[in-house]
């Protein structure tokens, strides 16, 4: 490996919006340490816990072990809001670390050019990482007025779990697969003819609990495979199609009422029921393969059935983002560089948690495509469904949480369709109305 360009030295500071008392905010920036004489001290913030933690951690660890010359620091934090807002209190204060993940469709409400700064592509080219190494749209969506603020490490999509060996007794597989289930009459058949052979609903997925978001992310799937978008382009403006939302809601409140999914489960439930084999599917992001190939479990996974139209499927994508720094540039700029490159050309270990690497070329690598049932659904990388961008939307976000626990009484059968929807565009215009509560941002 080479050392980070040393002798290089850029400035890549953002725009002006940081807090005039940035010292108030001085707890939000990572601990100073002792580096040793030579080496470059590089800080990163990330929020991966569990399985994907332990990837990490082992990935970090590779990378330590052939760049001496970087004191590398890492710091895993607490999951969701709490994370996010150390992070955009750090840029704020431009106090903040030199590398930290950010969720791709939350970019918009960390104010590039003020909480986050540009990418330096020249740099990352000398590593071997191009725009052409990753699919157009997710690229495209980490640029913000002609700078790349978001480097895409992978796209975590909404999947659909599978129980090999009950699914093989219903008939609904064929040559080890799962059999093709087009529109939504055949999927409501398949699930009919999993139950018949478990005597239980044919699905499980999270309905409800705090801070409940599964309903949202199979609300988000199916809409989005009918053509519709939720907000407008530029996530300013409402545009929900009535008959298309109505349609999508409509048939999964008659999947709840006939039986075919279980009707209330919170999210460990959802999980526990499809582990201890008591229903035949389970939608849920990839992020639980570790869990049930932990358990021994006879599953696979597949991309989510296309029932309304095109293949879309609700996803969003783990980025690298420099979070504002008051005097970025210099060994530590290009020491984040190097190690974003690195990570992404060594993502097949990344991918081992269920997650689609989006550097492309890590999707033809053997190793990779020896991955199972990970690289069976790689093809999801150019049909993700991204939330359009608003401050209030992506991963975690009020939008996922909010439509989640509206949606949640439709499967749950305490909400009407009709009534799910009105409700849901009322509190999206109050999102819409609400301005960015953090600091630094912009509406």
């Amino acid at each position: 490996m080479h050392p980070p360009h040393l002798s290089r030295r850029r400035a890549l500071a953002g725009g002006a919006g940081a807090l005039a008392a940035a010292g108030a905010l001085s707890g939000c920036a990572a601990p100073a340490t002792a580096v040793g004489p030579g080496r470059t001290r590089l800080r990163y913030w990330h929020l991966f816990g569990g399985g994907d933690g332990v990837n990490m951690q082992a990935m970090l660890d590779d990378f330590r072990a052939g760049h001496p010359e970087i004191a590398l620091e890492a710091a895993t934090l607490q999951w969701g809001a709490p994370y996010y807002t150390k992070l955009g209190m750090a840029g704020a204060g431009g106090r903040a670390p030199e590398l930290a993940v950010l969720h791709l469709a939350r970019l918009a409400g960390f104010a590039p050019g003020r909480l986050i700064d540009p990418f330096d592509l020249d740099l990352l080219a000398e590593h071997g990482v191009r725009e052409q190494d990753f699919p157009p749209e997710i690229w495209r969506r980490g640029r913000v007025g002609g700078k790349q603020y978001a480097v895409p490490l992978d796209t975590h999509p909404f999947v659909l779990y599978y129980q090999s060996e009950v699914c093989e007794k219903a008939g609904l597989t064929e040559g080890g697969k799962l059999k093709p289930m087009d529109g939504p009459d055949e999927f409501a058949d398949a699930l009919r003819a999993a139950k018949k052979v478990t005597g239980r609903p044919g699905l499980v997925t999270e309905t409800l609990g705090p801070d409940c978001i599964t309903p949202w992310r199979l609300f988000s799937t199916f809409y989005a495979q009918t053509g519709g978008t939720v907000l407008s382009a530029d996530g300013k403006r409402l545009a929900l199609d009535d008959a298309k939302a109505l349609r999508v809601l409509e048939y999964l409140a008659t999947l709840a009422e006939e039986g075919l999914m279980v009707r209330r489960a919170d999210y460990g439930a959802s999980v526990g029921i499809f582990n201890g084999g008591q229903t035949a599917f389970h939608l849920n992001g990839e992020w639980e393969i570790t869990t049930f190939r932990t358990a021994g479990l006879p599953f696979s996974m597949t991309r989510v059935p296309a029932l309304f139209g095109s293949a879309a499927t609700q996803a969003d994508c783990h980025t690298f983002v420099l979070p504002h720094q008051a005097d970025r540039g210099g060994a530590p700029n290009e020491a984040a560089h190097t190690l974003v490159a690195w990570m992404l050309r060594n993502s097949v270990a990344w991918a081992e948690g269920g997650h689609v690497p989006a550097y492309l070329p890590v999707l033809e690598d053997p190793a990779y495509l020896r991955l199972k049932p990970q690289s069976e659904y790689r093809d999801v990388i150019d049909d993700v469904a991204l939330d359009e961008p608003a401050w209030f939307a992506g991963s975690a976000s009020r939008l996922w949480i909010e439509l989640g626990a509206v949606f949640s009484g439709v499967l749950t059968g305490s909400r009407t369709p009709r009534g799910a929807l009105t409700e849901a565009k009322a509190r999206l215009r109050t999102l819409l109305d609400t301005r960015n509560p953090l600091p630094g941002a912009v509406s």
